[in-house]
């Protein structure tokens, strides 16, 4: 079970490490080999399954969805806590989104998904 603490320190991090732009502190938080779904990996980075998987590539991909959008800035909203996930709903870029964590037991991220409004 994830601790509450743990929980709302980690979405602290994660949000200032985007609200920074700092892509080595927002990587620090995910395991090597993690995966990663998004609708934006599809249309952005031409990927049509939307997934995306270890650092190397995710950093690539979040490097340049950072160097477009130089004022991106993330406000959290609330923090849900489940067994072995979390799930942050968030003010991004293009309006609500939420993004699903789950943890690895060293407290790595193995699986992400971001989730936008419709």
């Amino acid at each position: 079970m994830l601790d509450p603490d743990f929980a709302h320190r980690f979405a602290a991090d994660w949000i200032d490490a985007w609200n920074r732009h700092d892509l080595d502190a927002i990587l620090s938080h995910y395991a090597d080999d993690f995966t990663m779904s998004s609708p934006l990996i599809a249309q952005l980075a031409g990927v049509p399954s939307g997934r995306l998987s270890g650092k190397s590539a995710v950093g690539a991909y979040w490097s340049e969805a950072l160097r477009r959008l130089p004022d991106l800035r993330f406000t959290l909203i609330d923090v849900f806590v489940g067994v072995d996930s979390l799930l942050l709903h968030y003010q991004g870029a293009r309006g609500p989104a939420a993004e699903w964590f789950e943890f690895g037991p060293d407290g790595q991220v193995i699986q992400a998904a971001a989730h936008y409004a419709a």
